[in-house]
C-alpha cells in the first residue's frame, strides 16, 4: 500500500457524498465536491486533526470503531467496508518488496470441476492481478476470437490497456479501462506485489491511458453488471456478469457471463453449435490449441 492509500480512499468517497444526504445545505461557496473535512470529522464523531491525519497518511492505525463511523457516515457498501478496514490492517511496506512471493497459476480441482459443469457458459477464474488462471470452452469461443487469450498467461487488465484489439471488442472500453485500472489498483493497495509491478509496467508502457484511471478517485471494481463485446463472427453481444470471490489465499475469482437478451442468447448459441465441443481449458493448456 502506498502511503497514503487509505487516505485516498476516505478523501474519494468524502467527496462523492452529496451534502444534502446527511441533512447538510449544499450552499454556493463550496470549493471541493462532496463533504468537507470538518463535516465528516463532526458526522462521524472524530476530531478534524485525527481525519486530517488519516487522509494524508500520517496515522494508520484507527480503530474499528472509528472505521465504523466514518463507513456509516460515508455510506459505503459491504464490499467498501470491507476494504476500508483492511487497508487499514495493510502494513506499510512497498509492496515491490515481495515481489518474489509465489503466486499459484493453478485453480483446485474442486474449482476446476465446477467450471466444467457450467459449460457451455462463459466462464473464467482470474487472481487479482487480473491472470486467467482456468477457463471453460465456452470463454473461449468468446474470447479467442478476439485476441485476449493470446498471451500465456492472459491478463483482462495487460489486454485492455495494451492490445490494439480491445477497444473494437469492448464498445464501451473506458468503462472497462476503469474498471480493469480499480481491480489493479485495489490489489495493489492491499499489497499485492504482482498487482504493483503490473501496475508499474502499464505505467511505464502506456502512460496516461493506464495512469490517468489508476490514480483516479479510490473506488471498487462492480461486482456484477453488463458488458458489451464485439464478437468477429456474431456481432455485439450483451453480457450480464457475475463476480463470485473464492475461498481461497490467493484471493482468486469466478467470473461468470450470461447473456441479457434474447440476441445475445441466439448468438451464443449459434458459437455453440458451430463449434466443436470442448472440454474445460486445464490450467496451462494453451486454448488456441485443440486439445
Amino acid at each position: 500500500m502506498t502511503e497514503t492509500e487509505l487516505g485516498a480512499f476516505l478523501r474519494a468517497h468524502r467527496e462523492a457524498v452529496p451534502p444534502a444526504t446527511v441533512g447538510l445545505p449544499a450552499g454556493n461557496r463550496r470549493r471541493t465536491p462532496g463533504l468537507r473535512r470538518a463535516e465528516l470529522a463532526t458526522l462521524a464523531g472524530v476530531s478534524v486533526d485525527y481525519l486530517t491525519r488519516l487522509e494524508q497518511g500520517r496515522d494508520r492505525s484507527p480503530s474499528a470503531q472509528v472505521l465504523a463511523a466514518l463507513a456509516d457516515t460515508l455510506g459505503l457498501s459491504r464490499d467498501e467496508r470491507i476494504h476500508l478496514h483492511r487497508l487499514a490492517k495493510t502494513p506499510g511496506s512497498s509492496p515491490c518488496a515481495a515481489a518474489a512471493t509465489t503466486r499459484a497459476r493453478t485453480v483446485r480441482p474442486t474449482v476446476q470441476t465446477l467450471l466444467n459443469h457450467l459449460e457451455p457458459t462463459p466462464a473464467l477464474v482470474t487472481n487479482p492481478p487480473g491472470d486467467l488462471l482456468a477457463w471453460t470452452a465456452g470463454f473461449t469461443r468468446l474470447a479467442g476470437p478476439t485476441g485476449l487469450l493470446d498471451t500465456q498467461p492472459p491478463n483482462l487488465i495487460r489486454y485492455a490497456f495494451t492490445d490494439p484489439r480491445a477497444p473494437h471488442t469492448h464498445p464501451d472500453w473506458d468503462t472497462i479501462a476503469r474498471e480493469r485500472a480499480a481491480t489493479l489498483r485495489a490489489a495493489a493497495a492491499l499489497g499485492d506485489p504482482h498487482a504493483a509491478l503490473l501496475a508499474e509496467e502499464l505505467t511505464i508502457t502506456t502512460g496516461p491511458r493506464f495512469r490517468d484511471r489508476f490514480e483516479s478517485p479510490a473506488t471498487l471494481p462492480a461486482r456484477t453488471g453488463i458488458e458489451r463485446w464485439t464478437h468477429p463472427d456474431v456481432g455485439e453481444l450483451r453480457l450480464a456478469y457475475e463476480s463470485l470471490q473464492l475461498p481461497d489465499p490467493d484471493e482468486q475469482q469466478l467470473i461468470v457471463y450470461l447473456a441479457s437478451d434474447e440476441a445475445t442468447t441466439a448468438a451464443l448459441d449459434h458459437l455453440n453449435n458451430h463449434h466443436t465441443a470442448t472440454s474445460t481449458t486445464p490450467p496451462g493448456h494453451d486454448p488456441r490449441t485443440p486439445r
